[in-house]
């Protein structure tokens, strides 16, 4: 595939008013809902939902098995792993509807979640920081942070390469 085209698997539903950057990959089974933007070069690997109104900044890859919720922000070249968790709304119920109580959440440039963490909504995860896998995110990272655990907390820093230091 050259660099200036898009991606599509046949089996991924892209809903109407969907923006999709150049040199982008959407792969089996993943559903882009209506209003969603995907900047340049970004990896959706199967099964992945972006629901609507969510922006996904350029060389943002995400891996299987990932869902993000409107409220969520992804920066420029932000690394999801398999099966991560976004949440939306903090105290919810099936029968009350509490779609105007989204908290925003924040993922901000470079930084890289690891596989199957949960990521509690309103919260910001700072540039280049790194989650562990399996982590349960209930508070604010910095920058180069590194956070892991159940729940998550500060374990020390990382470079912007991802190396401990």
């Amino acid at each position: 595939m050259p660099e200036h085209e898009i991606f599509i698997h046949d089996t991924a539903v892209v809903d109407a008013q969907v923006s999709i950057g150049v040199g982008s990959k959407i792969w089996h089974f993943c559903h882009i809902s209506e209003g969603a933007t995907i900047g340049e070069n970004c990896v959706l690997g199967q099964n992945v939902f972006i629901g609507k109104k969510v922006h996904i900044g350029n060389g943002v890859k995400i891996q299987n098995n990932v869902s993000i919720f409107e409220g969520v922000i992804i920066e420029n070249e932000v690394f999801i792993g398999p099966s991560v968790v976004f949440t939306n709304i903090l105290t919810p119920r099936a029968f009350i509807n509490r779609k105007n109580t989204f908290l925003p959440t924040k993922v901000a440039q470079g930084a890289s979640i690891g596989a199957n963490s949960t990521i509690i909504c309103g919260h910001h995860i700072g540039a280049y920081a790194m989650i562990g896998a399996g982590s349960v995110l209930t508070k604010n990272v910095g920058d180069y942070e590194l956070w892991y655990g159940n729940p998550a907390q500060k374990k020390g820093l990382v470079n912007k390469e991802g190396e401990i230091g």
